[in-house]
C-alpha cells in the first residue's frame, strides 16, 4: 500500500510524495504475530551491551499486533495544533483491554512520537483510565503522516514496541535532514562521538556542554543520565538504548559524557533523539547519523531542525 492509499485509509488526503521513502514502514500494514515474532526483546536494561535486533530478524515498532496484543489508536486522524488529544488502547488475545503493566524506567508505557519525515519528535507518557485507554495532549503543529511507538511491558509477558500510523490532514512539506553530530538546544550544545556499525555493538558517547563549559551535574530523568532513541531511515525501525551505569551506583558520573553501546541492525542513515535533564527541564538533541558502511547523507524528511528541538515530556 502506497502512502496515498494508506491515508485514504485514514481518512486523509495528504500530499506526501515527497516523502515517499518514508512510507515503506506503513506499506506493508500491521504486521502478523508470526511474522513479528522476532521483533526482539526490550531494550530497557541499564548498563552493558543493549542489541535491539540482529540482522536477521525484525527490528522493533514495525508491527502493530505482535503475540496478540494491539497497539489500537481511537482516532485514525488528529486536527493540527499544540495540544491535540491522542488516546489509544493496548489489547490482549482475546481482545479485551490491556491494563496490567509492568513498570519500566518509572513508567508503565512510554510512547514515542514522530512525524514520518522524523521532525516533531515527542516522548511523552500518557495516563490509563480504568477502562484501558491511554490518553495524552500532544503537539501536532505539523500537517502530515506521524508514526507513534508504545513501549511497554504486560505484566507476566516480554517486553513490546509496537507502532502505528496516524494522520494529520494538511500540506506536507518535506524538510532535509543533513548529516549531524552536533546539537544545540536552549543554550546547550551536545556532541556526538563515535559511530554505528551494523550488526555490532558500538559505543556512542554524548557529551553536554552549555556556554562552553562542561555540564556535570545532569539530573537522573526516568531513572538514567540521558534516553536515547534511534530511527532507522526508510521504515523508521525503532531502537531505545539507555546508557551505560544508573545514577547513584557509585561510579557513574552525572556529565558531561553520557554513554551508550548500541547495535543497528542494518547499514542506514539513522536519526537520533537524545533526552537528558538539566536545572529540572527535559531537553531533546537530535541527530542525523550514518553507518560507517554508508556514505553520509542528507535524509530527505521534513524537519524543523536538523541539529536540535524539544520532545514533549511528561
Amino acid at each position: 500500500m502506497n502512502t496515498a492509499a494508506k491515508l485514504t485509509a485514514y481518512g486523509a488526503a495528504l500530499a506526501l510524495a515527497a516523502g515517499g521513502a518514508w512510507a515503506i514502514g506503513t506499506a506493508v500494514g500491521p504486521l502478523s504475530a508470526d511474522s513479528a515474532a522476532r521483533a526482539d526483546g526490550h531494550g530497557g536494561a541499564h548498563g552493558g551491551t543493549v542489541a535491539e535486533s540482529t540482522p536477521n530478524d525484525l527490528p522493533k515498532g514495525l508491527a502493530s499486533s505482535r503475540g496478540g496484543f494491539t497497539f489500537t489508536p481511537t482516532h485514525a486522524t488528529l486536527p493540527s495544533g499544540s495540544a491535540q488529544q491522542f488516546s489509544f488502547r493496548i489489547t490482549k488475545p482475546g481482545g479485551d483491554a490491556l491494563t496490567a503493566f509492568d513498570i519500566a524506567h518509572d513508567k508503565p508505557l512510554h510512547l514515542i512520537v514522530v512525524r514520518r519525515d522524523t521532525s516533531g519528535f515527542q516522548h511523552v507518557h500518557p495516563t490509563m483510565a480504568a477502562d484501558g485507554t491511554w490518553s495524552v495532549p500532544l503537539n501536532l503543529r505539523q500537517a502530515g503522516s506521524y508514526r507513534a511507538f508504545a513501549d511497554f511491558a504486560p505484566t507476566g509477558a516480554e517486553p513490546l514496541t509496537l507502532g502505528v500510523d496516524f494522520a494529520v490532514p494538511g500540506d506536507s512539506v518535506p524538510v532535509e535532514h543533513p548529516e549531524s553530530r552536533v546539537a544545540t538546544v536552549d543554550g546547550y550544545e551536545v556532541r556526538l562521538t563515535g559511530d554505528l556499525v551494523s550488526g555490532s555493538s558500538s559505543k556512542v558517547v554524548l557529551s553536554v556542554t552549555r556556554d562552553s563549559k562542561p555540564v556535570g551535574d545532569l539530573q537522573p530523568y526516568l531513572g538514567a543520565y540521558g534516553h536515547l532513541v534511534a530511527l532507522r531511515g526508510g521504515d523508521l525501525a525503532y531502537l531505545h538504548v539507555h546508557p551505560e551505569g544508573v545514577p547513584g551506583d557509585g561510579k557513574t558520573r552525572p556529565g558531561p559524557n553520557v554513554v551508550f553501546f548500541a547495535e543497528v541492525p542494518s547499514p542506514a542513515v539513522y536519526r537520533l533523539f537524545l533526552d537528558f535533564q538539566h536545572d529540572g527541564v527535559v531537553r531533546t538533541a537530535e541527530f542525523t547519523v550514518s553507518t560507517n558502511e554508508t556514505t553520509p547523507s542528507t535524509m530527505s524528511t521534513p524537519s524543523t531542525s536538523a541539529s536540535a528541538g524539544h520532545g514533549g515530556h511528561n
